[in-house]
């Protein structure tokens, strides 16, 4: 894979370490978050543009014309025109990146704000929180998150989540995305998550997933 890296078209910290050559090509301002908003499928440029408040429109272009160049995302033929899609060595970074948003779980200890939000952010937030749980009998939650449905499932692989999936769980809980992450972190019981939001379906299936054995992570309660 060490060949299809561009050298020449980008500055470089001159290391000869793993860590310092993934910056290189990773560690410019929006081409992590940009590998976060693919991470859950391809996207439209008009998407990604959209998805990523603030970036200007010839930044996102010279970003994304970088990451392919280095490999790590692809342009594809869709129905409705090109694709950005991760390639197969730049999904690998899901692992990283679920490491890097698990220590900056704290961070949301102070709340949104006035940041912005997407809930296809939550496919890689969710399982980053659950790393290590599983469950023999698979459960699987669905999440509506400001009219987006987010489908969780934990079998005896581990967690895993999708947007949109094809079939809706037979138990949803409607709430904000505060609620939906304080719950899944384990600052929030399963009685406060369904008193702030609106729960669809058996509430014992959310007690399987969510028994109160986790060790809480810092994070507001609404």
């Amino acid at each position: 894979m060490v060949e299809i890296i561009n050298h020449a078209s980008r500055r470089s910290y001159g290391q000869f370490c793993g860590l310092a050559r993934a910056l290189d090509v990773v560690g410019d301002r929006w081409n992590l978050l940009i590998v976060r908003d693919l991470l859950p499928g391809p996207l439209r440029y008009s998407q990604l543009r959209a998805s990523l408040a603030g970036i200007a429109s010839n930044l996102l272009a010279e970003r994304l014309r970088t990451l392919e160049e280095n490999g790590i995302l692809e342009r594809q033929l869709g129905d409705d025109g090109v694709l950005y899609a991760l390639t197969e060595w730049g999904a690998e970074l899901r692992e990283p990146m679920e490491a890097l948003g698990r220590w900056g779980v704290p961070l949301l200890a102070s709340g949104r704000g006035e940041d912005a939000f997407q809930p296809r952010w939550l496919t890689l937030a969710l399982p980053a929180l659950l790393r290590g749980a599983t469950a023999t009998s698979p459960v699987e939650i669905g999440f509506d998150v400001e009219g987006v449905l987010l489908a969780l499932r934990i079998d005896n692989r581990g967690p895993s989540a999708d947007i949109n999936p094809d079939r809706e769980p037979e138990t949803v809980l409607t709430a904000t995305a505060e609620v939906v992450v304080g719950l899944v972190a384990g600052a929030l019981t399963v009685e406060q998550a369904i008193a702030s939001g609106r729960l669809r379906g058996d509430e014992a299936v959310i007690r399987r997933a969510f028994p109160g054995e986790r060790a809480p992570t810092s994070m507001p309660v609404p």
